[in-house]
C-alpha cells in the first residue's frame, strides 16, 4: 500500500509559520469573503488522517471553536497523557520516533496523512518522511517567529508541481519529493 505524507501550511515571506509568541492572526489578514479554501477542502478529501504536534493541538483547542476536523487526528506528544473527553473518539495520542509513529498509524489503516505543526513538520523533514509540500505564502514579513524549516541532516530535493495565486495575494506552491 502506498503512503503519502503531505504538509499544507501557511508561512510569511520570511519563512515563519507563527509569530514569536505563536501569533497566527496574520494568516487571516487577506479578506476572504467567499471563504475560499485555497486547496484545504481538496486536501481533506485526499487524506485519511491528520498528524500534529502538541503545540498545534493545544492552539486549535484554544481557538474557542468546535473541533474543526472530521478526519481522525493523531497528536504527537511526550508529555500529554489524555485528551479532552469530548475528543476521545477523534484524537489519539502517540509517542515515539517518526518512523514508529507512521507504522502505528498505517497499521490502523490510515495511509494518506496531513502533517501539521512546526516541530512535527521539521522532524518529519529531518527523517525524510514528507512526500509533498503545499506552502501558502502570505505577503507579510514578521521579522521573528516560529520557522517553517529547521536544520536538516541532508538536502531534500522536490519537484515543482504547480503554483497558484489566491485572493490576488496569497501564493501557494505545491512540490513533490523527488525520490
Amino acid at each position: 500500500m502506498k503512503h503519502k505524507n503531505i504538509v499544507f501550511i501557511g508561512k510569511s515571506l520570511d519563512g515563519f509559520i507563527a509569530g514569536k509568541n505563536g501569533e497566527l492572526d496574520w494568516l487571516d489578514m487577506i479578506p476572504n469573503p467567499e471563504q475560499n479554501g485555497m486547496g484545504y477542502y481538496d486536501l481533506m478529501d485526499e487524506i485519511d488522517a491528520i498528524v500534529m504536534g502538541k503545540t498545534t493541538f493545544e492552539t486549535v483547542i484554544n481557538f474557542g471553536i468546535d473541533w474543526p476536523y472530521k478526519k481522525h487526528v493523531f497528536v504527537l506528544s511526550q508529555s500529554l497523557n489524555k485528551v479532552p473527553n469530548k475528543l476521545k473518539d477523534q484524537v489519539t495520542l502517540l509517542k515515539g520516533d517518526e518512523k514508529d509513529i507512521l507504522n502505528t498509524i498505517h497499521n490502523k489503516g490510515f495511509h494518506n496523512l496531513y502533517i501539521d505543526g512546526g516541530k512535527t513538520v521539521q522532524n518529519f523533514l529531518k527523517a525524510d518522511l514528507i512526500d509533498e509540500l503545499r506552502i501558502s505564502t502570505i505577503p507579510i514579513v514578521l521579522g521573528d517567529g516560529i520557522p517553517l524549516f529547521g536544520i536538516l541532516p541532508k538536502s531534500l530535493v522536490f519537484d515543482h508541481v504547480k503554483t497558484e495565486v489566491f485572493l490576488d495575494q496569497i501564493v501557494q506552491s505545491h512540490y513533490k519529493r523527488k525520490r
